[in-house]
């Protein structure tokens, strides 16, 4: 496979729930070992679209390929060796409370791919290390750490089986600023190590600059501009512009119930 085709290929894609259009034609294209930030505000289709990707929703219209080959219609074997290929980091952690935390970072080896569980558990106590965790904690349950602990043992469990993409869904919600840049410096160094393409949702800018090769900006179910991180700042859409400072005023209104 060439390098030159793109890692993930979205074009078109469509996905409406009644009447309600959530993604209205969005294009996206991210090449091999690429970060990419998809930025929008709460309810713009950030979680709609990494759905779509896993397969977890069906789109209405539109293509999605991985490494050049169409993905919304697999089924059986070759829907297993689509999703294989994918680790994620769920907003919130989503940890396992009923298993320690060395059989959560090992669950895909072992319930996906059939690793023995001692194999298992030692490749999971050297991905913790590389999370900065020691081997002490992957015998603890996820009730006895702390917030950032959590979120350091979800990216251990992400890129536990070497995945080709990762995706990250609100990594840093809530954290506090310094571990939220922990967590960021983290990424950035995990991601790399693994050779992995990155695609993150999110609406926290530090964390955007911080991880990102680029950035997209999602507005009413299309990218409404995308570029090198280093352009934001002057991208001259007026919707970016609102949305990275944060203004009330401006382009994009929020829907507010009146009670």
């Amino acid at each position: 496979m060439s390098d030159a085709v793109p890692k993930i290929q979205i074009h078109g894609l469509k996905k409406s729930f009644g009447d309600k259009h959530v993604l209205r034609g969005l294009d996206l294209s991210i090449g091999k070992a690429e970060s990419v930030v998809v930025i929008g505000g709460s309810g713009t289709g950030k979680s709609v679209l990494l759905k779509c990707i896993l397969g977890i929703l069906e789109p209405d219209a539109g293509s999605i390929k991985i490494d050049g080959v169409e993905a919304t219609k697999l089924s059986g074997s070759a829907r297993d060796a689509h999703l294989a290929k994918f680790g994620m980091l769920f907003q919130g952690s989503a940890l396992f409370d009923s298993l320690p935390v060395w059989h959560n970072v090992a669950f895909k080896l072992i319930q996906a791919q059939g690793m023995p569980r001692k194999q298992a558990k030692e490749r999971a106590i050297a991905t913790l290390a590389s999370v900065g965790l020691s081997p002490a904690v992957g015998d603890l349950m996820p009730v006895e750490l702390s917030g950032g602990m959590q979120k350091r043992v979800a990216l251990a469990r992400a890129i536990a089986a070497k995945p080709e993409i990762i995706f990250f869904d609100e990594p840093t919600t809530g954290l506090d600023p310094i571990m939220a840049d922990v967590i960021n410096e983290l990424i950035v160094k995990c991601v790399r190590e693994v050779g992995a393409t990155a695609l993150s949702i999110t609406h926290d800018m530090a964390s955007a600059r911080k991880i990102s090769d680029r950035i997209a900006m999602l507005h009413e179910g299309r990218i409404i501009w995308q570029g090198p991180k280093g352009d934001i700042d002057h991208s001259g859409n007026p919707y970016v512009d609102q949305f990275i400072h944060g203004r009330a005023e401006g382009p994009i209104r929020m829907q507010v119930k009146r009670f």
